[in-house]
């Protein structure tokens, strides 16, 4: 929409990872420079961790297209809540290898002898899983176990795994530790600071044709960087939004007033309605049987603050408007959203087999 307004030949600031776009921060050429060493050593693991948004899939793929196809058969899996023997399957369906109506043995058997083959033929296996927080412990231990398939002295298959902090924390646990032997080297990709924002934000612009249309004021730089913190997926957010701002306006500049203005709305539109207080959704107090979820509203609801009758100091107030400023709410909401699933999954299946038990119950009522 706007992109035709200033003159650009697409749209700089998309929330879709594009290696075309992707900028060489200090921390990004580093995380990058990891995994080229780790593609060099041809062995082992390389583990990615950041925050969401950091950038992390832009790295990956921009790395998938400097690959030499000739040289290097790479796998790239999104990883989900999947149990060890659904993890072995997707990284077959990755590598292109069948395996339906194979039992594990046979899925191993088929894995192998694929890499094998990849091997004979003078190439490398790399096999690349992002969000791998997602992973259970046994499906983590699957992947650890298909990097001891070797053919003499070199091994078939090598991974990086990429995911947020707490694949980090998980990577820690003590059952983890025969993995934490295999990663050659790992790197925690942080945000950019308030120059790299500045950089990233005319280096998007840049690579669609910008001539300075329109004109970020300096003061707009700062503002920016404050309210996202230096992540990329924000600063696209928020840019995306400034520039469609500006469009509306028919304004060829964007200053602090403007970028201050956009923020306020953002934080209107996903500001909880009314100023309620934080409640369980229907779905979860009904899959909790009504009494648990209605008990757990109640007492949210009881003894409720009037936070305008506190009387706090200013320093306590800004430290407050600090943290919660650092919350990312979309990624709570996803995970409360996932919390729902695993719930309603769960009594689901409670449900189904407390109606077995019955069921046989009556039946050996009936033939008694």
């Amino acid at each position: 929409m706007y992109e035709t307004f200033f003159k650009l030949r697409a749209k700089p600031f998309q929330l879709n990872p594009d290696p075309a776009f992707f900028y060489g921060s200090r921390g990004h050429r580093r995380a990058m420079a990891y995994l080229e060493y780790g593609l060099h050593q041809s062995e082992g693991f390389i583990v990615i961790t950041g925050e969401v948004g950091a950038g992390k899939t832009t790295i990956v793929r921009s790395l998938l297209e400097q690959l030499d196809p000739a040289k290097v058969v790479a796998a790239n899996i999104v990883s989900t809540q999947v149990d060890a023997n659904d993890m072995l399957r997707m990284v077959a369906a990755a590598f292109g290898v069948p395996s339906r109506n194979l039992d594990k043995a046979g899925l191993l058997l088929a894995l192998e002898t694929y890499l094998v083959s990849i091997a004979a033929s003078g190439k490398r296996a790399l096999l690349i899983v992002d969000e791998a927080q997602n992973l259970s412990a046994a499906a983590v231990e699957e992947l650890r176990m298909l990097s001891n398939f070797q053919l003499e002295d070199h091994a078939l298959l090598q991974s990086f795994l990429v995911g947020q902090p707490e694949f980090r924390d998980m990577m820690q646990r003590a059952e983890m530790q025969q993995l934490r032997q295999r990663v050659i080297a790992s790197y925690h990709l942080g945000p950019l600071d308030s120059q790299e924002t500045r950089g990233y934000i005319e280096h998007r612009l840049s690579h669609v044709g910008w001539t300075d249309d329109p004109i970020f004021e300096p003061a707009a730089y700062n503002v920016i960087y404050g309210y996202t913190g230096g992540i990329p997926r924000r600063i696209n957010t928020l840019c995306d939004r400034l520039m469609l701002a500006a469009y509306i306006a028919e304004r060829h500049s964007i200053g602090e007033s403007d970028v201050r203005e956009v923020i306020d709305e953002l934080k209107q539109e996903f500001a909880t309605p009314g100023g309620a207080r934080p409640v369980l959704t229907d779905a979860v107090q009904a899959d909790a049987g009504g009494a648990a979820g209605a008990a757990a509203l109640e007492l949210l609801g009881a003894n409720k603050l009037a936070l305008d009758r506190l009387r706090v100091s200013p320093e306590l107030a800004a430290q407050a408007a600090e943290m919660a400023g650092s919350y990312d709410l979309q990624r709570i909401e996803a995970r409360l959203a996932g919390l729902e699933q695993s719930v309603a999954a769960t009594l689901n299946v409670l449900s189904q087999l407390l109606q077995a038990v019955r069921r046989d119950e009556t039946a050996g009522e009936a033939r008694e």
